[in-house]
């Protein structure tokens, strides 16, 4: 009779989460002023092994208007991010909830 093999339990592969948001959306809703806006930021591998930083705005509800800038590096681009997104929320855009 042939020897039987112990199964093994297979180890889950670990996965390593970003440090550092690669994605914001903000929203700033004033009703009284009739303003209901959007600004969305988001980072993206392009061909090269550079990274373009998506930037998108408008009135929700809308397409709104795009902006891609390149930058020469995925670190360089969430760098970017992070000031961008910090300049509006002093402007008064809030973290969008789920």
């Amino acid at each position: 009779m042939p020897k039987r093999r112990k199964k093994r339990l297979a180890h889950p592969v670990p996965v390593q989460l970003p440090l550092f948001a690669e994605a914001a959306s903000l929203i700033r809703v004033r009703p009284e002023q009739n303003e209901w806006r959007f600004y969305r930021l988001e980072v993206w591998p392009d061909l090269f092994g550079r990274a373009l930083l998506l930037r998108q705005w408008g009135r929700i509800g809308t397409e709104g208007r795009r902006r891609l800038d390149p930058h020469p590096d995925p670190g360089a681009a969430i760098n970017a991010l992070a000031h961008l997104a910090q300049q509006k929320r002093r402007r008064g855009y809030q973290d969008r909830s789920a």
